[in-house]
């Protein structure tokens, strides 16, 4: 049983949104569980939608929180740009709050077949959703993408100062026996990289691997989508909580909320008419690191940043309930 990252600030950001009986929290990333179990245990009447895009994870899950709050979860098979959907399925017009927990979940970090891990020899797949989509598996890319278009993967997404020497070497090396298993791969970008860069800054392949993980799931774009369709979906006072694990994740998110707290008008205005007040309140200075505390019981906490903001007002001509009202 995994454990999730900064729990108890998770659950104080989101307690704000939850005073009405009944109300509804998506967990957009729902993994094992892990918050969605603190949740319905902290708030006896709330319910939890959650979403997954791994079917064994949202399995997993099932027979956890059944143990926790039979009646009051729903899992569906779901990636999360897909929240609006979703919601329109379950007949749900606006939820009380969101939460986003980014990144590899803990099972899809420890089932070797999955080929997350560079720490251990694994099939290259990384698709998070375990191949359900068909889509293409990290070994894929890397036996068929040209040298210019694995650099700007390894360089984009892992932020890798030597994308291209480790671009190169692929090529160089799948002309002989294609990539098939992790263990390869790692000892490529070892050799590819110059020795002095290798002393410092853990396993030199996980920006490597980061990268082909973006890339197979199309990590950033969906989230770029899924951050705004969040805040639609939030009810005036909801509250939306977000936790990253790599600066592109987080540029992100400050980047697609930052415009809901601007006004609509220009700045030197005396009076700022209705429906052109901001529309979101950031209820974080910046991005939160976890304390020393947290880390060291929690290792996978060493590198998250979590942002959380509140929705003030409703998109201009949109009529939306406040907290306290139904929804």
């Amino acid at each position: 049983m995994h454990t999730p990252v900064l729990t108890d600030r998770v659950l104080d950001l989101l307690a704000p949104a939850l005073t009405t009986p009944g109300s509804v929290v998506v967990d957009a990333t729902v993994g094992l569980g892990g918050h969605t179990a603190a949740l319905l245990e902290r708030f006896p009447e709330l319910q939890v939608i959650g979403l997954d895009r791994d079917p064994e994870a949202l399995a997993r899950s099932q027979a956890r929180l059944d143990v926790v709050a039979g009646g009051r979860f729903r899992l569906v098979q779901a990636v999360y740009d897909e929240i609006g959907e979703v919601l329109a399925r379950l007949g749900r017009a606006s939820v009380r709050g969101v939460l986003f927990d980014l990144g590899v979940s803990s099972l899809q970090l420890d089932t070797d077949e999955r080929g997350f891990a560079y720490s251990r020899d694994a099939p290259l797949d990384m698709r998070m959703d375990g191949g359900d989509s068909g889509g293409q598996t990290a070994a894929d890319i890397l036996n068929h993408y040209d040298a210019a278009a694995l650099a700007r993967v390894l360089r984009v997404y892992g932020e890798e100062r030597f994308a291209r020497r480790i671009a190169e070497a692929v090529v160089r090396a799948r002309a002989d026996t294609p990539f098939t298993t992790s263990a390869r791969l790692v000892d490529l970008v070892r050799d590819a990289i110059p020795a002095p860069a290798r002393r410092t800054g853990g396993n030199p392949a996980k920006r490597t691997f980061q990268a082909l993980r973006i890339e197979v799931n199309t990590e950033l774009d969906v989230l770029a989508r899924a951050l705004p369709a969040a805040f639609d979906a939030l009810d005036v006072g909801g509250r939306v909580v977000v936790l990253s694990y790599h600066s592109l994740e987080d540029r992100i998110v400050k980047h697609q909320l930052a415009p809901y707290a601007q006004t609509l008008v220009p700045p030197d205005m005396p009076v700022i008419p209705a429906g052109a007040a901001p529309r979101l309140r950031w209820l974080t200075r910046g991005a939160e690191p976890a304390s020393e505390a947290e880390k060291s019981d929690n290792p996978r906490a060493a590198s998250v940043r979590l942002r959380a903001a509140e929705r003030t007002a409703p998109n201009p001509g949109q009529a939306r309930p406040t907290i306290g009202g139904a929804s």
